[in-house]
């Protein structure tokens, strides 16, 4: 047996339906598209979240809530990063300013300093916001909090 000599079996492979070349070929006609319609015309294709003319899941849902535009938006920080950045850079204290200097968050973003870690060492942190978990958690580390204004 050579890789040359190979061959389908047989019976497996089929000639494609050619369709749409005239009456006497038995697949003339409408080419299997049905009668008129959309779909039976060339460059037709279904609209996203059409569903046939039945008032669709988007419209038939009503609308809910709203998007504040004057939300304040924060990076999170959580407590765990904190000691990692800390021990990474061999600092005491870890400032907005810093983690920018450092391209760990970009010019525009304020921080929030949330409480998921745990922190061994007593360190500095000078952000914008922090939560009440991560305050009582770094105090009780011997660190302290300054909140840096916009």
């Amino acid at each position: 047996m050579a890789l040359n000599k190979l061959t389908p079996a047989k019976g497996s492979l089929h000639n494609s339906k050619r369709v749409g070349r005239g009456q006497g070929s038995g697949k003339g006609g409408t080419s299997k598209r049905g009668h008129n319609g959309a779909q039976s015309r060339s460059g037709y294709s279904r609209k996203i979240g059409f569903e046939g003319g039945q008032m669709p899941i988007q419209r038939r849902l009503p609308k809910r809530g709203f998007k504040n535009p004057f939300r304040t938006e924060y990076a999170a920080m959580n407590l765990s990063m904190v000691e990692h950045y800390a021990e990474k850079f061999g600092v005491k204290e870890l400032s907005v300013d810093f983690l920018r200097d450092m391209n760990i968050i970009q010019k525009s973003e304020l921080v929030k300093l949330l409480g998921n870690g745990e922190l061994t060492k007593p360190i500095q942190v000078k952000f914008h916001a922090a939560s009440k978990k991560a305050l009582e958690k770094l105090e009780a580390a011997g660190g302290s909090f300054e909140k840096v204004e916009v």
